[in-house]
């Protein structure tokens, strides 16, 4: 525990704050995580909140663990990093615990840490998330879509990219720092994704799962202009339009549709039967490209936030 760290006790529950985990703290939270995902069907914490669990303290974000005696059975990861938006949250309570109040419990926490300004996911959307929220006072506000379409047969036209557009693979420590600033322009409107790091970056390219064959770059010259980073998870034999981002300035030129074009064919040729991709429900101008390319909604993702 750092100097920051504080308990509270809720009955039989304890919940401690951290501002890091030690490395076992991590792993039996990855294990909890596990659990939980393995009941759900689906991850309860999200890529980048998993990759916050390890590598020490990270601004602004903090770790509750909920016990009962000795055992973990909850937790909730806060951050508050962006500078406009409420802090954001995730949590998960063991499946074999639930119903007990730990979610509450933890609510209640990140209200409480958060100066009651809040904004929580609620992967899946079920609907025992949805009564904790409405318990926490909480109302929706952001539909995230995981669409999906089949690999299998792949059948799309060749990607005809704009004049003076050559697009090659992502060589690591060369184009890092190309690709945040166009990453960073392309998602000004998404802090989660905008303001990723070279910290956030290289926790990425530390992954099994990256590969930079599957990390396409589109240049006008030598100015990048647009990528295509896709992803293969492999135990659910799924691929991923990992992110897609075009430069502002050069949106509007079917750009997008030919790196989404190029990255799916790059997925079909690894064998994959599907690919999946996440996009904001409100974005109907993207939900309409991806629903033309083949692909459906297959699970939604809820926020929910006060409304101070």
């Amino acid at each position: 525990m750092t100097s920051d760290d504080a308990a509270r006790t809720y009955g039989s529950r304890s919940i401690e704050t951290h501002s890091a985990l030690s490395p076992e703290q991590t792993e039996a939270v990855l294990d909890l995580l596990a659990e939980a995902a393995r009941n759900d069907g689906q991850q309860a914490v999200s890529e980048q909140g998993r990759l916050q669990l390890r590598g020490g303290p990270r601004d602004g974000v903090c770790h509750l663990l909920l016990a009962v005696g000795d055992e973990l059975v909850g937790y909730a990861q806060l951050e508050d990093t962006d500078p406009v938006e409420a802090p954001a949250a995730e949590l998960v309570v063991h499946p074999s615990h639930r119903g007990h109040g730990h979610g509450r419990a933890l609510g209640s926490a990140l209200l409480a840490a958060s100066g009651k300004r809040l904004r929580v996911w609620a992967h899946g959307g079920h609907p025992a998330a949805r009564h904790l929220a409405q318990v926490l006072g909480l109302t929706l506000f952001r539909e995230l879509r995981q669409m999906r379409r089949p690999l299998t047969g792949l059948e799309l036209p060749d990607p005809v990219l704009p004049e003076g557009v050559h697009v090659r693979t992502f060589v690591p420590g060369q184009d890092d720092g190309a690709w945040l600033a166009v990453n960073s322009a392309a998602f000004a409107h998404h802090p989660e994704q905008g303001s990723l790091t070279q910290r956030d970056l290289d926790d990425r390219e530390s992954e099994p799962w990256f590969d930079p064959a599957g990390f396409f770059l589109a240049f006008q010259g030598e100015q990048l202009v647009g990528f295509h980073w896709t992803k293969v998870h492999a135990e659910e034999q799924l691929g991923e339009v990992y992110v897609l981002g075009v430069a502002p300035g050069a949106q509007g030129g079917g750009l997008g549709k030919s790196l989404t074009t190029i990255g799916l064919r790059h997925l079909a040729g690894q064998g994959l039967p599907t690919a999946m991709l996440y996009v904001d429900a409100d974005n109907k101008a993207a939900v309409s490209v991806y629903e033309r390319l083949g692909f459906v909604t297959h699970e939604t993702d809820l926020m929910y936030r006060t409304e101070t």
